[in-house]
């Protein structure tokens, strides 16, 4: 083809849209890339829906999510440093209810060790939680309901409450910025919350925390439910015998606390790069006991061995505890109760060490 002369078969670039301007100038300033990239996708989608011309509904549905989203992710910022847990438990819970002096108890402690804890912010185990732990130390996270005066007095009108319309986004802030769960006994929604927590654990859409099933001395009412999971579940192989250790079981608030605290004696979160998991530790395995992890858990690892490792060139650009020692494999995806074991011995080689470094748990 003669150098003076156009290449019919070129592909030229298409002039930018208003649309395009537009997302442009709303992620001009993003420093971070990642950020940029997502805050593109989201802007996209949103002007996507509407040339969907989708109906008056999901129009409705779709803006109060995002809009719901976002005043919740606001009220959270300023508490992103401290770590949270979240309690569940019934609205119907009575005052004179040894579970609700149980759950006043058990936030009390965990308050007292430097948690923050965030409730439904409803009537019940939710306010008992929230007295134990103290308004300053409570984060309240309401349903609208016809039969539900908003949020309880403990927390009402507090800077660190928001009220929602939906379940789904509501369940969402109440697991994404905790690092341990406390489930005392409840009805449909809080077995539907419990559930749906384990179901995030077992699959890795949600990260490895503590999950306590917390009864009353004499009443086991958790202690049926684990026995149904033992029964039914693992016995017609619906889940793997390595899920039930996916949470503990105790009537006792100090040992409740104990096991949160023993999850993370040595373990601080966990990472994937790629096909890799990167655990980042307080204090690295020696070589012998990393042996010893490759022995014991070799199962886990898809293809080559656990090994100590410097942080990963996405860690250090997003400065993502760098500071921290880790360990590295490539992981087989299907065996998050088997992962729960690698944590507990990772925290057998240490004391336990406080609460951990806070920040929201990825779903």
């Amino acid at each position: 083809m003669d150098q003076g002369l156009p290449d019919p078969t070129a592909r030229v670039a298409a002039a930018p849209t208003g649309i395009d301007i537009a997302i442009a100038a709303a992620i001009d300033g993003l420093d971070d890339a990642s950020a940029a990239r997502l805050a593109k996708e989201m802007l996209e989608s949103g002007f996507g829906l509407v040339a969907d011309r989708p109906d008056p509904l999901d129009l409705k549905i779709a803006a109060a999510a995002l809009a719901e989203m976002r005043e919740a992710f606001a009220m959270f910022a300023p508490y992103r440093d401290i770590p949270k847990v979240t309690v569940f438990g019934s609205a119907r819970t009575l005052t004179n209810d040894p579970l609700y002096a149980q759950a006043t108890e058990i936030a009390k402690l965990l308050a007292e060790r430097g948690w923050m804890v965030v409730t439904g912010a409803g009537p019940g185990i939710m306010q008992a939680a929230m007295e134990g732990a103290g308004r300053e130390r409570s984060i309240g996270v309401s349903i609208r309901l016809p039969f539900e005066q908003g949020a309880n007095p403990v927390i009402a009108g507090d800077e660190k409450s928001v009220s929602m319309k939906y379940f789904f986004t509501r369940k969402l802030m109440l697991v994404k910025e905790s690092r341990a769960f406390v489930c005392l006994p409840g009805g449909f929604g809080t077995l539907d919350e419990t559930f749906e927590l384990l179901t995030l654990t077992q699959t890795g859409k949600g990260l490895p925390v503590p999950i306590i099933f917390l009864d009353t001395e004499g009443d086991s009412f958790w202690g049926a439910v684990d026995e149904f999971v033992h029964a039914q579940l693992v016995s017609r192989n619906l889940v793997s015998a390595a899920d039930t250790h996916l949470y503990f079981v105790t009537d006792s608030c100090e040992e409740a606390c104990r096991e949160i605290e023993r999850f993370y004696a040595n373990y601080d979160s966990i990472r994937y790069v790629g096909k890799q998991a990167v655990i980042r530790l307080r204090n690295v395995p020696t070589g012998d006991q990393l042996a010893g992890l490759n022995e014991r858990f070799g199962h886990l690892v898809a293809a080559g061995r656990i090994d100590a490792s410097a942080p990963l060139g996405v860690e250090v650009r997003q400065h993502d505890r760098v500071e921290l020692p880790r360990i590295r494999f490539q992981f087989a995806h299907h065996r998050y109760g088997d992962l729960r074991a690698l944590i507990d011995e990772l925290n057998s080689l240490a004391e336990p060490a406080g609460p951990p470094a806070a920040g929201p748990h990825p779903i």
